[in-house]
């Protein structure tokens, strides 16, 4: 049976990881290396970084940040933000990470994804797709979510593919930051489409929502992030809860919180 990852995701902005609402109201909730370390202490299958430091001096900072991480972890890490180029992909590469990410960079130059794979291996790229449901049909957004393009996600899924990704993130806009649970139409539609693993992404709430994509939306794997910063679900009582639902899923030794 193919086990199934729960990850991390860490927004690093100026060396420190911070929380917001759609990048608003940003508030510092830790150092990234700690916190990762931490994350994969209590279970964390994976981590993913990612960079919203918009200035030169962000993009040393935060690849100092994945050096240092990198040196700690003996997870997957996975780092976006800022990869525009292959040139880009080897300095994140060589601080460390095992993947990049590109989002926004792939939909103004698809031609970057081919040359990333083409240079690292299709195992190396994850393309990140931010999605809406618009007039009854998903859309792909940029951007962090401002900005929209038109394209159709889950056609967008297979190009990303046919051009040399290894993995799709699918966040869901319309349920990222709800807590309400992921959106498993979408999720669906991806992963029967794609032929590589989909990382469902947005509207992760309790244990419960974690285990549902995975099982009923053919999900490879589940992202959160500020549900497991607030502490209102912790690592242990995901895997927990996976495992009660045959789940398959990598054996961390942690136990379940006693508060649950």
């Amino acid at each position: 049976m193919l086990t199934r990852r729960v990850i991390v995701c860490l927004d690093v902005l100026d060396g420190r990881v911070v929380k917001g609402v759609r990048f608003q109201g940003l508030r510092d909730v830790g150092e990234p290396a700690e916190m990762a370390e931490r994350y994969e202490r209590e279970g964390a299958d994976e981590i993913v970084f990612l960079d919203i430091s918009a200035s030169r001096e962000g993009r040393a900072t935060f690849l100092d940040v994945v050096r240092r991480t990198a040196e700690r972890l003996f997870v997957p890490l996975t780092v976006g933000g800022g990869v525009r180029t292959a040139e880009d992909g080897a300095r994140v590469l060589r601080a460390g990470a095992d993947k990049v990410s590109l989002n926004s960079a792939a939909v103004e130059r698809p031609e970057s994804i081919g040359e990333l794979s083409a240079r690292f291996g299709a195992q190396c790229v994850v393309a990140s797709i931010d999605a809406a449901l618009e007039d009854g049909a998903w859309r792909v957004h940029t951007h962090g979510g401002s900005k929209a393009t038109g394209l159709e996600a889950i056609a967008w899924a297979r190009e990303c593919v046919r051009r040399g990704a290894g993995e799709i993130l699918l966040t869901s806009i319309d349920r990222d930051g709800g807590r309400s649970g992921y959106d498993i139409e979408l999720t669906r539609a991806a992963a029967n489409a794609v032929d590589v693993p989909v990382i469902a992404s947005g509207g992760a709430g309790t244990a419960a929502h974690v285990s549902q994509v995975l099982r009923e939306a053919n999900a490879d794997a589940a992202l959160l992030a500020g549900v497991l910063h607030d502490g209102l679900v912790a690592l242990a009582d995901i895997k927990s809860t996976l495992v009660r639902d045959g789940v398959a899923v990598r054996d961390t030794g942690a136990a379940p919180s006693p508060a649950h």
